[in-house]
C-alpha cells in the first residue's frame, strides 16, 4: 500500500520479522526515510500475550506511530529519545484528538 507524506509516496509494508534483518524480535514496525518504506511486522509472536490485551488496536498504534515518524522525517527532524516519545504519545492519543477536532469542527 501507497500513503502520501507531505508529498512524498511511502510504501507500508507487513512483513514477517524473519523476513528483514532490520526487524529484531522486539521491534514491531519502523521506518525507513531514505527508502520511503514503512514496515510493520504481521507475525507477533509474544512469549507473553497477556501484554496485549487487544491486539489489533496495538497493530493499528504501531502503524500509527510509524507514519508519524514518517512525517517527521520528511520535515528533517531526526530520531532521537525525545521524537519516540512524541511518536508514541501522537499514536496513542490520536483517536482522542480526532474525536475532539470533529466535536469542535476543526476538521
Amino acid at each position: 500500500m501507497t500513503i502520501n507524506i507531505l508529498g512524498q509516496d511511502y510504501d507500508l509494508q507487513e512483513v514477517g520479522g524473519n523476513d528483514d534483518v532490520r526487524m529484531s524480535d522486539d521491534l514491531d514496525g519502523y521506518c525507513d526515510g531514505w527508502g520511503k518504506i514503512i514496515r510493520l511486522r504481521n507475525d507477533y509472536n509474544y512469549k507473553d500475550p497477556c501484554n496485549v490485551s487487544d491486539m489489533e488496536a496495538y497493530k493499528r498504534n504501531v502503524k500509527r506511530h510509524e507514519i508519524v515518524h514518517a512525517f517527521f522525517e520528511e520535515c528533517s527532524i531526526k530520531n532521537n529519545q525525545s521524537i519516540e516519545n512524541m511518536c508514541e504519545w501522537i499514536a496513542r492519543q490520536f483517536p482522542k484528538l480526532e474525536k475532539a477536532f470533529q466535536q469542535a469542527g476543526a476538521l
